[in-house]
Order: structure tokens, then C-alpha cells, then sequence
């Protein structure tokens, strides 16, 4: 179990590294307007959620495999509040590939203020989610 649990962390922490960072390239990708420019954060971006999405699926592969060994933790309240707020980083994370698409097409309607407040959600998330894992309220 406890292998499991270190490539989970390990794992959780690639997977935030990408959600943490794909939004403050949007910041920048937004305010750019030269066209090397512009293809540079296409670049970048694609290549960052793809590495962010493998992390953010063996996360959830190690997380599920630590529930398939032992059951038993889903009888707690704090475990199934986790798996929820997980749940709404998963729909993040689907909603920072559809804003990447937005801006890599150019029909990105939203401004830099509009980014750096949408780059602050896996931030509140991830306290939520480490002090229900540690403290297990």
C-alpha cells in the first residue's frame, strides 16, 4: 500500500505542476500578439497538458488502485469529500483543455485579470484536498 501511495503523491504533484502552470501560459499567451509568438504558446501549452494529463491519470490510477486494495477507506466521510473535490479538479482540468483550444484557434474572449483569478482554483482545491488526506476530519 504504501508504494501505491508514494506514486500517487508523486503523481498528484506532476498533475499539479501542469494545472498550475497551463494557466499562467494562458496569461501570457492571451497578451501575446506576434504570430512566433502565438505558436510558441500553442506549443508549449499541448505539450504541458499532455504531460499534466498522464499525470493527473496515473494519480487517479494509484488513487483508485489504494481504494481497490482497501475497500474499507470509502466508509469514510472524509475520503468520499476528497473524491469530490477530485472530481472538480478533473472537470478543471477538462475546462483548461477547452480554453487551450480557444486561445490556440484565437477565439479566446477572456482577459489576463480573467486567467490569473481562473489560475488560483487548483490552488484552493489542493489545500482542500491535502487537508482532508492529512487531517482526515
Amino acid at each position: 500500500m504504501l508504494w501505491l501511495k508514494a506514486f500517487h503523491i508523486v503523481f498528484v504533484v506532476t498533475w499539479f505542476a501542469g494545472l498550475f502552470y497551463l494557466p499562467r501560459l494562458f496569461v501570457y499567451h492571451c497578451a501575446t500578439t506576434d504570430g512566433p509568438g502565438l505558436e510558441r504558446f500553442a506549443v508549449m501549452e499541448r505539450r504541458l497538458f499532455a504531460l499534466m494529463s498522464l499525470g493527473g491519470a496515473l494519480a487517479i490510477a494509484f488513487g483508485l488502485s489504494m481504494v481497490i486494495v482497501a475497500p474499507a477507506l470509502l466508509q469514510f466521510a472524509w475520503l468520499r469529500v476528497k473524491l469530490v473535490l477530485v472530481a472538480a479538479l478533473l472537470g478543471y482540468h477538462v475546462w483548461c483543455y477547452v480554453l487551450m483550444r480557444q486561445l490556440i484557434e484565437g477565439r479566446a474572449r477572456r482577459s489576463q485579470r480573467w486567467y490569473r483569478l481562473f489560475n488560483e482554483v487548483p490552488g484552493v482545491l489542493l489545500i482542500a484536498i491535502v487537508l482532508l488526506a492529512v487531517l482526515r476530519p
